[in-house]
């Protein structure tokens, strides 16, 4: 027996080198897990009746574990007390458990989670800090929701209210500065942000807790968010409503730690809840189902049976009850598979010093990580939902109500879902069933009642009494001193921008303290990107002026509603069109004039020769055929021909040629119209693209942001500008032009260039304007000023305030309103009209081309070979071109007549026949026999 002893002693020592083994049958009777609370509290109470309720349900249920009893041995520890908390965690870890649940404070699950790791022990834990995650700690499972999900739900219903700042309070452990640092990456995410933040000891003293929202009542931002435990909580609250700070204006919301408080508590003292009223919480969403309901039903007994008889069940009761019902589903699935619970003793812990921590009594569990993975993959529906992890180990599909504190209760106004992360009133169970819609423009809540009991939706800020006062830069121009100007006499800045910006001021429901600081020099225009750079810079509080809103500004700066509409336009130096007894040829240009009556001309001819051989109206002596040529060209002008064609060819000669005059005369109709009706004016330049096209220089005004425009968008040469600094300036370069050193024409706004063309009327705008832009107020990005700033200019707007702004500083002279016209010279060119005549050439070239085709057949068909061939050689060639032309000359014959002297000569002629009653004494030529009339 000894020998026996000896080799198992020896195998053992073999197999495991680290330290003795302790091990437990395959499927032992009793199986022990452990789980870390804080007994007096309330989220520690309400979880112990869970975990007393779920180790009921389980051990009742011979399906669950076979026959297996689910022990939870449940220790207390300390949260308030960091160092105490740690080492009553780490005297729980020397019992021999096979999984762990449970820490609910944040600061013992960090240390927990590193022995859990050591240990092997899965870590089930309900801690919502979002920098516990099994990347780190692979032990760690978390069962609830994660504060990521909780600040994600916070910063939607900031977002949904555009609120752009907010003030956070919160506790200042890892559990609150863990959940900020959360909130803080959704709100910049939204493009909203923290203003203040400030965090307090969890054992901080009334009078510190005072300090702390007084201070907070002076900043900016009255969207202040919660981030506590419920005492400490709870006391803020009071304090703050002691303070008048849940009032008109305020808004509050606390996150779940103050659902839970309420959810929980059976009976909150009125004095509390009236302290309340308005505040907005966050509670993790827990959905229908037969397991919620049966531990509702019974928990008031529960309660009472484990000395927690004030408690109601809480979202985190749900979630601790299906933590211990998935570590059974994993036990069982454990045991099915083989597994086995035994630990085995590190001989790395040990406890040199003797100290009551005996390192050496902590064993690992040799199955652990299989245990762990049979956690992971559990997939039930609990009393909490649909119980099923993650590959990061978290719980799918996390969502949260919205709850407004209303009287003597609580009101869900919607929830927040991680599915499509956005707020709505619909349950999120049932946007499961669909596509997840992620679209902004649904988001919906229902209406709430905020602190002081109103229903309007407070701002959000306010200036802070104690805020410093604001630096707005303002440039000091040199020109065009209408705008803005600084009066060196006062050093008070005025003009037309500082009127509407102090108008708009007075329309605020708060008071703006503020001094302008001119920016410049006043000898030149400053350079306004300069000025707006110093707003992003922060060393100006914002910027107002003339200054133009352009994209790239945008990327950094916001600004407020454009105040008035400014557009790129060109000044160009103008002649008017002098109205005298020859204004009727004005309308065409002289090639225009030339070739319509040289079209005419040759439309005539072709007509004439189309029509001479079978039409008797183009018949007659040289001289009627010229007349007629001519009278019939120019009485097509007026659709006054009385001569008829007769040949198709002519025809359609004709119908092109009387549409090109009916387009030529109505276009010369409304040209002489305009001409004689409006004063005229003319210019080289009649738009952007005679500007861009030409090599002369072009002038702007100096620190305008068009220099930039023009090079970038409109590739233009720099060495081409030529920056002006002054309307005098303007006028000179204009009148001296390209080539006297002048400018070709001058970019800018259109603000600009009403006021300088009330004063210069020989200038005007070219074209129309070739961009859509606006002035406006430049801001820090996410400034709530500018949102309350431009709903007062759409104000001044609205009520004709804004008119009677521009009206006192911009008022323009006479010559203003006919300088403005978009110049375009009325003359009509020749390129205008040139497809026309081309379709018209055309059509006459293939007439002629065809007709001379059809002639030339005939006459070989009709010219005896004979008669060719009697000719000497030597005049053979000229004879036959005279001939062919003496017979184009010839009028045809009637087709009764042609047809009989095709027949031959059996057919009887007659002299009438032959005989051209229209023209006596001309011979005629009809099958080589000539007769001659008597």
């Amino acid at each position: 027996m000894k020998i026996v002893f000896l080799m198992l002693l020896l195998v053992s020592l073999f197999l495991f080198p680290n330290g003795v083994r302790k091990g437990l049958a395959a499927r032992p009777s009793v199986v022990s897990v452990g789980s870390i609370l804080r007994f007096n509290s309330t989220t520690g109470g309400v979880s112990a009746v869970a975990i007393h309720a779920a180790l009921e349900d389980i051990n009742s249920d011979p399906t669950v574990l076979n026959g297996t009893t689910l022990q939870v041995d449940m220790r207390d520890t300390n949260c308030d007390d960091g160092f105490l908390g740690m080492v009553e965690a780490l005297q729980f870890m020397e019992t021999d458990v096979i999984a762990i649940i449970g820490p609910q404070c944040s600061t013992i699950a960090h240390i927990i989670s590193y022995v859990a790791n050591e240990l092997q022990v899965p870590l089930m834990s309900f801690a919502s800090d979002a920098t516990l995650s099994s990347i780190q700690f692979p032990f760690f499972v978390r069962t609830m929701p994660s504060d990521l999900y909780e600040m994600a739900a916070v910063a939607a219903v900031v977002d949904y209210y555009q609120w752009k700042i907010v003030t956070a309070i919160y506790i200042d452990d890892d559990y609150g500065r863990n959940g900020i640092a959360a909130l803080d990456d959704e709100l910049t995410a939204r493009r909203c942000k923290i203003s203040y933040k400030v965090g307090f000891p969890s054992n901080a003293k009334r009078s510190d807790l005072l300090n702390l929202l007084v201070t907070v009542s002076n900043m900016e931002s009255r969207v202040i968010i919660l981030h506590t435990g419920a005492e400490p909580g709870l006391k803020l609250l009071s304090l703050a409503n002691g303070l008048n700070m849940m009032g008109n204006g305020y808004v509050w919301i606390g996150t779940d730690w103050l659902s839970s408080y309420l959810d929980a508590n059976s009976s909150v003292p009125a004095e509390t809840i009236n302290g309340m009223q308005g505040v907005l919480t966050v509670r993790p969403h827990i959905p229908k189902s037969k397991m919620k309901s049966n531990l509702m039903s019974k928990w008031s007994s529960l309660s009472k049976k484990y000395n927690h008889s004030d408690l109601r069940l809480s979202a985190y009761g749900f979630y601790v009850y299906d933590s211990v019902w998935a570590v059974a589903r994993a036990l069982d699935a454990f045991f099915d598979d083989g597994g086995r619970i035994s630990f085995k003793n590190d001989s790395r812990l040990r406890d040199e010093t003797g100290g009551s921590l005996h390192l050496e009594a902590m064993s690992v569990f040799d199955m652990g990580k299989k245990l762990l993975d049979k956690i992971r993959q559990v997939n039930f529906t609990g009393a909490s939902g649909q119980v099923q992890f993650n590959a990061q180990g978290e719980l799918i599909h996390p969502a949260y109500d919205i709850i407004s504190i209303i009287g003597n209760g609580v009101r869900t106004i919607g929830f927040w879902s991680n599915y499509t992360r956005l707020l709505s009133t619909v349950l999120p169970e049932d946007l499961y069933l669909k596509p997840p819609n992620t679209s902004v423009a649904n988001q919906h809540l229902y209406d709430v009642i905020w602190p002081g009991e109103t229903a309007q939706k407070p701002r959000g800020w306010v200036f802070p009494s104690n805020a410093k006062e604001l630096i707005i830069g303002v440039p000091n121009r040199f020109s065009f001193k209408e705008f803005v100007t600084l009066d060196n006499a006062t050093g008070k800045m005025t003009g037309y921008c500082i009127d509407v910006f102090t108008q708009a001021l007075s329309l605020l429901p708060y008071p703006v303290t503020f001094r302008f600081q001119a920016f410049g020099t006043g000898t030149e225009n400053p350079h306004y990107d300069q000025l707006v750079q110093k707003v992003a810079d922060n060393e100006f509080d914002a910027a107002i002026g003339d200054i133009v809103i352009t994209m790239n500004r945008t990327q950094t700066l916001d600004f407020t509603q454009p105040f008035i509409e400014s557009g790129l336009v060109i000044l160009a130096p103008v002649k008017k069109h002098i109205t005298n007894s020859w204004a009727f040829l004005q309308p065409f240009t002289l090639g225009m004039w030339c070739v319509t009556g040289l079209s005419f001309l040759v439309v005539g001819a072709v007509i004439w020769v189309l029509e001479h051989r079978i039409n008797d109206d183009f018949r007659g002596s040289p001289r009627q055929q010229l007349i007629t040529i001519v009278w019939f060209s120019f009485s097509t002008l007026f659709f006054a021909h009385r001569e008829n064609t007769m040949s198709t060819l002519g025809r359609g000669v004709l119908i092109i040629w009387l549409f090109v005059v009916l387009i030529i005369q109505s276009s010369y109709t409304a040209s002489l119209t305009s001409i004689l009706t409006v004063q005229q004016l003319d210019t080289s330049i009649r738009g952007l693209d005679d500007l861009k096209n030409s090599d002369y220089p072009i002038g702007f005004q100096v620190g305008s942001f068009a220099e930039e425009y023009m090079v970038k968008e409109l590739n233009i040469s720099r060495s081409r500008l030529k920056a002006l600094g002054s309307p005098e300036e303007y006028a000179e370069n204009l009148k001296l032009g390209p080539k006297k050193g002048g400018v070709m024409a001058i970019v800018d706004e259109r603000p600009y260039v009403e006021l300088f063309l009330s004063t210069n009327c020989k200038i005007a705008v070219a074209g129309s304007d070739f961009t859509s832009r606006g002035w406006g107020f430049a801001f820090p990005r996410d400034s709530p000023l500018q949102i309350d700033l431009s709903t007062a200019i759409l104000t001044l707007s609205e009520n004709g305030e804004l008119q009677r702004i521009h009206d006192k500083w911009l008022r323009t002279g006479d010559c203003s309103a006919d300088n403005t016209e978009f110049v375009d010279s009325n003359q009509l060119r020749l390129e205008s009209f040139m497809g026309l005549f081309l379709i018209c050439g055309a059509a006459c070239a293939l007439a002629l081309l065809i007709y001379f085709g059809i002639m030339l057949r005939q006459y070989l068909r009709h010219e005896p070979p004979d008669s060719i061939s009697a000719e000497p050689g030597s005049s053979k060639s000229k004879h036959s071109i005279k001939r062919f032309f003496s017979f184009v000359d010839n009028r045809e014959p009637p087709k009764q007549n042609r047809s009989l002297h095709l027949s031959g000569s059996s057919m009887p002629t007659t002299p009438t026949s032959n005989v051209d009653i229209e023209r006596p004494g001309r011979p005629i030529r009809n099958g080589g026999v000539v007769n001659i009339e008597s």
